[in-house]
């Protein structure tokens, strides 16, 4: 993201300054990074939703820069990989650990 917005658009004038482009697509992956790195299933869980933002910004990219296509699909690939292996890891590393929503036991006196 940071090359694809700094040095290889085609159109300089649309290009963003170095800090700015770092600010807008590296800080957002480094705030769960310490969860990740540990292993927590719920960080992985929410991490998804800060890959949302990259998704979003590859398909509204594809649309909106043709001349950029390439770049927005290998962005929507790598964010659907992702995806995919943050929610397997949230899911089968919560299993393991015993996590997850406990059945709700059914009270007779109700009936």
């Amino acid at each position: 993201m940071v090359l694809w917005h700094t040095m290889l658009t085609p159109d300089n004038s649309v290009s963003l300054p170095l800090p700015l482009a770092l600010l807008f697509w590296v800080i957002p992956l480094l705030l769960p990074l310490p969860g990740l790195v540990k292993g927590k299933p719920y960080t992985h869980a929410w991490f998804n939703f800060i890959l949302m933002f990259y998704f979003l910004h590859g398909l509204t990219a594809i649309y909106t820069h043709p001349n950029e296509f390439w770049y927005a699909v290998t962005e929507l690939l790598l964010t659907t990989g992702a995806f995919i292996g943050a929610t397997g890891f949230a899911r089968y590393q919560g299993r393991a650990l015993g996590l997850g929503l406990k059945k709700q036991k059914k009270n007779n006196s109700d009936d």
